[in-house]
C-alpha cells in the first residue's frame, strides 16, 4: 500500500461519511416538517432511497433555504421551553434582588455583589 493509496482511501471514507451525514440531515428535516403531508414524505423517501445522491442534492437545492429557517425555529422553541422550565433569567434575578433590598432582607453591599453576579 503506497501513501497515495492511503490518502485516496481516507478521502473516499471522508466523502462517504459526509454523504451519509447529509442523508441523515435531510431525512431528519423531512420527517420534522409539518408543511409536507404523508404522501409527499413518502415520495421524498422513495426518491432518496432509489436515487440517493440525486435525491439528497435535489432536496438540498429545493428545500435547503427553508431547512435553516426550520432549524432556527426549532432551536428557538427549545430555548423558550427550557426558559419556561427553568423559570428565571438575569432580569428576573435582578427584580428579585430589588424586592429583597426594598423589603430590607439584604444590605446594599449584598445587593451590589449579587447584582454583579447575576449580570455575569
Amino acid at each position: 500500500m503506497t501513501f497515495m493509496t492511503f490518502l485516496l482511501d481516507v478521502m473516499i471514507v471522508f466523502v462517504f461519511i459526509m454523504w451519509f451525514w447529509l442523508l441523515i440531515t435531510v431525512m431528519g428535516d423531512l420527517f420534522r416538517r409539518d408543511d409536507v403531508g404523508g404522501f409527499g414524505k413518502v415520495l421524498w423517501v422513495i426518491f432518496l432511497v432509489m436515487l440517493p445522491y440525486l435525491g439528497v442534492f435535489a432536496y438540498l437545492l429545493t428545500q435547503g433555504g427553508s431547512m435553516a429557517q426550520r432549524n432556527i425555529a426549532q432551536a428557538d422553541k427549545a430555548r423558550d421551553q427550557l426558559r419556561s422550565i427553568v423559570g428565571f433569567s438575569a432580569a428576573d434575578e435582578i427584580e428579585k434582588l430589588d424586592r429583597l433590598k426594598a423589603a430590607g432582607n439584604i444590605t446594599a453591599d449584598e445587593y451590589t455583589r449579587l447584582r454583579a453576579r447575576a449580570l455575569g
